[in-house]
């Protein structure tokens, strides 16, 4: 019964994560910006640790603010490089906040919870 349930929440959690984060697309995010929408461009690398770091904190967000509007948008910096130059992203690690055609935020690196909640939350209130 244990076993179950310990997969159960590991199930749970891997299907919160696949819920809020989606492969970058063009066509999603040109969608999203005629929508006005707010959207949340994560340029990350799998063998990246400041990624991964950056990845914990935004799962904590989105699980901490189940109702939010932010759609995150992930784009592969190593298979996607048209749009990490598209978004200036001169690393991996960049998070940039976009509304319609107007940049919100824009972060190389961060991995202060504080900071990357405070610029999420200031975004859902645009």
């Amino acid at each position: 019964m244990s076993k179950l349930f310990t997969g159960l929440v590991l199930l749970l959690g891997l299907v919160s994560t696949i819920a809020t984060a989606q492969p970058f697309n063009e066509q999603t995010y040109q969608q999203l910006q005629a929508d006005q929408q707010v959207v949340l461009i994560d340029v990350k690398a799998k063998w990246c640790p400041t990624c991964a770091k950056q990845a914990k904190i935004l799962k904590r967000y989105f699980e901490q603010h189940p109702d939010s509007s932010i759609t995150l948008l992930e784009v592969d910096f190593d298979d996607q490089k048209q749009w990490v130059s598209h978004f200036k992203a001169p690393r991996q690690s960049t998070l940039v906040l976009m509304k319609g055609e107007q940049r919100l935020w824009f972060s190389v690196a961060e991995t202060r919870e504080d900071k990357i909640f405070a610029a999420l939350k200031a975004a859902e209130s645009k």
